[in-house]
This record gives structure tokens, C-alpha cells and sequence, in this order.
């Protein structure tokens, strides 16, 4: 009986560490974790699609969001990332200069558009054309919210847009700058600004903010985000992925134009 007994603690005792040596090897077989330095409009999308990501490869990804500008020095500075996706083409450049970018990995991967924003109770109304009455419709005292316009890829377009239409001298001493395009948006969602320009995907995502008007594509660069992989980074898809039809799928979902 003892025996018995012992011999079937034995093979449960096999079986268990057995199973422990499996968990072991497959632990050393994972794809290490993949970090990724993203702009933060990107938030959304890019937390669906890295889901998805490691739902296919077994991969995790884990993502860093925050304005270009901030994300680009801190890779300068030495952060650990594997991929950067940055919101304009001269941040890109900026980390390439510094010979951080794996070589050929480089692509530019989603486009949007460039809105004028206000809080959606409110009963403004304005078209946006050569000259239009922007700084008559911040009120007295009103900032007009918009990121950085000396770093953050969202404040330049808005900077040249209102540039290329003759209003920005109307408004540059009334601004709110903001270091990410989504703090811009939160301004004017919360009802401390008037008015903001954002990207028209980070407007559609804000239920308390409505969309005025669409910048004409012509009053600004191209708005192109960008994707590499950085130097050392540890092996993955996760740009082939993003290239996907299936991330394309979920992009357009979310209002951005896939660039093929």
C-alpha cells in the first residue's frame, strides 16, 4: 500500500517538474517584450493594433506615448526603445542624424488631417478661409490651445496653417501651448480654451469637443507620421504589421489614411 502510494507521488512529482521545465524552455523561447516610443495621437489605435500584434506573434509590446518632440530627445539621450513612430518626417530625420535608426527600416506609414476645434456646447461658428475672424472669435481673454509650435509636429502645421492664411499674427500672443496635441485637445475640452487646432483623429475620439472646420491640406506640409525600427532593437514584425491590410483596416477605422 505504502509503496503504492509512494510510487504515485513519484509521478506526480515527475510530471510536475516536467511541466515546470516546459514553462522554463518556452519562457526562453518568447520573443523578448518590444518597446515602442509613439507619438501620442497615436494612442488609441496603436494600443488596439499592439494587442492584436501579440495576439498573432506572442510578442508583448509595450508603448511609450508622448509628444515627438519629447520622445526624440529622450531616444537621443539614450532611452531603451526598439521602434520610434514619430508625427512628422523632421523628427525622424532628427534621430537618423544621430545614426539611431536601424538603416532601411524607415517608412512613412498613416496620414491625417489638421481641424479647428471647440468645446461642443459652445456656439461658435467659423469658416476657415484667407483671413477669417479667429482672434474675434476667442472673446476677451480667450487662447486659442494648440501644441508647441516650436517642437511638437502639431503645433508646426497649425503654426504654417494659420501662417499660409494670414491669422497667425492675430493670435500668436494668445496662445496656450501645450507639449502633446492631445493636452491641446483636453484645453478645449474642458472649456479653458475657446478654440484649438488638433489632428481631425484625436477631435473624433473627444465627445466633448466638436470639429468647426477642416484646414485646407494646401495651407500646411503633408501630415505624415513615421515609423523605424531603432539601432539594437530586439527582433520583431511590429512594422511589417503596421503595414498590414489588417492595421490598415483598423487605421482607417480610426480616421487616418494608410500610406501603401
Amino acid at each position: 500500500m505504502k509503496s503504492s502510494i509512494t510510487r504515485r507521488l513519484l509521478i506526480s512529482l515527475v510530471a510536475i517538474l516536467g511541466a515546470s521545465l516546459q514553462s522554463v524552455r518556452a519562457a526562453d523561447n518568447a520573443a523578448p517584450p518590444l518597446t515602442v516610443y509613439a507619438a501620442a495621437s497615436l494612442t488609441n489605435v496603436l494600443q488596439e493594433l499592439g494587442e492584436a500584434y501579440t495576439r498573432k506573434s506572442g510578442q508583448s509590446v509595450k508603448f511609450s506615448f508622448a509628444g515627438t518632440a519629447t520622445l526624440a530627445r529622450q531616444i537621443e539621450s539614450g532611452a531603451r526603445a526598439d521602434v520610434f513612430i514619430s508625427a512628422d518626417a523632421e523628427w525622424m530625420d532628427y534621430v537618423a542624424a544621430k545614426a539611431l535608426l536601424e538603416p532601411g527600416s524607415r517608412r512613412e506609414l498613416l496620414a491625417t488631417r489638421l481641424v479647428l476645434i471647440a468645446p461642443r456646447a459652445a456656439t461658435t461658428t467659423l469658416r476657415i478661409e484667407p483671413k477669417f475672424a479667429i482672434a474675434a472669435a476667442l472673446g476677451d481673454g480667450g487662447r486659442l490651445s494648440l501644441a508647441d509650435p516650436q517642437s511638437v509636429p502639431a503645433g508646426r502645421y497649425a503654426k504654417a496653417a494659420l501662417e499660409s492664411l494670414g491669422v497667425w499674427p492675430s493670435v500668436a500672443s494668445r496662445l496656450a501651448v501645450s507639449d502633446n496635441v492631445r493636452t491641446a485637445m483636453n484645453f478645449v475640452a474642458r472649456g479653458e480654451a475657446p478654440l484649438g487646432v488638433v489632428y481631425e483623429t484625436d477631435a473624433r475620439l473627444e465627445p466633448a469637443v466638436k470639429v468647426l472646420g477642416v484646414f485646407p491640406e494646401s495651407a500646411h506640409p503633408p501630415i505624415r507620421y513615421a515609423a523605424a525600427r531603432l539601432r539594437a532593437a530586439v527582433p520583431s514584425t511590429f512594422l511589417e504589421f503596421l503595414s498590414s491590410a489588417e492595421a490598415h483596416e483598423v487605421f482607417a477605422r480610426a480616421g487616418f489614411t494608410p500610406i501603401r
